[in-house]
């Protein structure tokens, strides 16, 4: 298959694809219809009938994975609309995310170690807490592949989405501050949308705690990959 037919082929058929899931949420707003998980399930089938290799499939939807780059200034807007949310819990907002990352990162690192994981594997699992533009930096900037978090990073979103909403019955959040974190921190991008369903104000939490998270481990990225050097 020539270049351009390749790309033109997968790019259009990942983007209809996505649309479609996304439609189909709207009529059914389950967290296994989240079109996060619904788009990679799909294509992964799609790419295996087709008897494709994944590397044809990443050649020909490349442009769609640059758009990461973007998307990531574009997160310094929602940063900006609640800069006064951040004044007034920052304390909170702080201690909330570094103690949310830590954990997230050690699990990480200690489920792979005890099932015998190592290598660019383990690297690769350490950032799947973050969204999915600052988990794929990290991943490349402490040694793990940026390809294999991006999917590490899709099964944890869903995860922790569907395991967030249950959670929600079980543990004393009773403000819209605790409960937008604990789905913006355990869930980024699908926690943002199963947050904006509890409520307007757990959403704009959810959405600022996962950009704010995904920055503060993009800087901390050098310093994580000198200590696991």
């Amino acid at each position: 298959m020539g270049t351009l037919l390749l790309t033109l082929g997968w790019s259009t058929i990942t983007i209809l694809i996505y649309l479609a899931a996304k439609s189909f949420h709207r009529l059914l707003p389950r967290w296994w219809t989240a079109p996060l998980a619904v788009t990679p399930a799909v294509l992964i089938a799609l790419v295996l009938l087709a008897h494709e290799d994944y590397s044809d499939y990443i050649r020909g939807t490349h442009w769609l994975v640059l758009l990461l780059g973007p998307a990531t200034v574009a997160f310094a807007v929602p940063i900006f609309e609640q800069r006064a949310l951040i004044r007034r819990h920052w304390p909170a907002l702080l201690l909330g995310m570094v103690a949310g990352s830590t954990a997230a990162m050690l699990s990480a690192w200690g489920l792979a170690t005890l099932l015998g994981v190592g290598g660019e594997l383990r690297l690769s699992l350490l950032p799947r807490s973050i969204s999915t533009p600052f988990a794929m930096t990290v991943s490349g900037d402490i040694g793990g592949v940026p390809d294999l978090t991006a999917v590490f990073v899709v099964f944890t979103g869903v995860l922790g989405a569907a395991l967030g909403e249950g959670m929600l019955r079980w543990l004393p959040l009773r403000s819209s501050l605790a409960r937008g974190a604990l789905f913006g921190m355990g869930a980024h991008g699908a926690g943002v949308a199963k947050a904006s369903q509890v409520g307007r104000e757990e959403g704009a939490v959810a959405g600022l705690v996962m950009v704010l998270v995904g920055v503060m481990n993009v800087l901390m990225a050098p310093v994580l990959a000198l200590l696991l050097r």
